[in-house]
């Protein structure tokens, strides 16, 4: 592996692929039957029944936006928000008044997930191209920053929770669900680049993930659960080693 050019490229090689169906939502707890996936990390039949089925891609660790306490009016920014499932959701719950918005480095995803709120009728929501490290948005701007399972994608996670602090009003907070690990992983899978894609290889220690997100100012970080992340068919390389978690933190005001 070279650097981090080849990581980004590989994973959004790989999602741009997921995005036109060319291969399964098997990254980040996907693969099989996506809806069934969808259940399996917290999503309830009345969410995907609430949403367009063809959001719902078998990617995740969690549904973020069902613990983020989301209110009418709320401004909402989703991170790595793909074909839209968790912008979706938080669309119903800002309501009309309320805006949500996705940022995805993936071309495919954000054309998937415009087409399908324009083929929906979602007037509160927009899909932008970027990344997470240079976010496409002002300071300050949004009111509740969420992402499912996105974050360990990232080469630069400091740069990535500045950016997210960069954005958040005053008072803001954030939800995010996300795979760290509990253990040293084998420097092979570090190395490898589908690794990465599937959420493995750049997750980094629970402890020293909490750390990022509290040195770049947010206080009030709670962990929300803590489970194993993987099941049949996980690389057997990791196992016990890697975590899922959503994580509660607040930008003072």
């Amino acid at each position: 592996m070279d650097g981090t050019g080849d990581i980004k490229g590989h994973v959004k090689k790989r999602y741009g692929e997921i995005a036109r169906r060319e291969e399964c939502g098997c990254s980040c707890c996907g693969g099989g039957d996506t809806l069934e996936q969808a259940r399996g990390i917290g999503y309830s039949d009345e969410d995907l029944a609430a949403i367009p089925g063809e959001a719902a891609l078998g990617l995740g660790c969690g549904n973020p936006a069902a613990l983020a306490g989301l209110r009418e009016g709320e401004t909402v920014l989703d991170l790595g928000s793909g074909s839209g499932i968790d912008v979706f959701l938080a669309s119903r719950k800002v309501g009309r008044s309320g805006r949500v918005i996705g940022v995805d480095m993936t071309p495919d995803m954000v054309e998937r997930a415009n087409a399908l709120a324009a083929e929906h009728g979602y007037g509160n929501v927009e899909f932008r191209l970027g990344e997470i490290e240079d976010l496409p948005l002002g300071d300050g701007s949004v009111d509740v920053v969420i992402s499912n399972c996105v974050i360990n994608l990232t080469t630069d996670k400091p740069a990535s929770y500045r950016e997210i602090f960069r954005v958040l009003r005053p008072g803001g907070r954030l939800l995010v669900s996300d795979i760290v690990t509990a253990g040293d992983l084998p420097a092979d899978v570090r190395a490898d680049l589908d690794s990465w894609a599937q959420c493995i290889a750049g997750a980094i220690d629970r402890d020293a993930y909490l750390g990022v997100i509290r040195g770049a100012g947010f206080e009030e970080i709670r962990v929300v659960s803590e489970k194993a992340y993987g099941g049949e068919g996980a690389d057997p390389r990791v196992a016990g080693k890697v975590l899922s978690i959503p994580v509660e933190a607040h930008r003072k005001g």
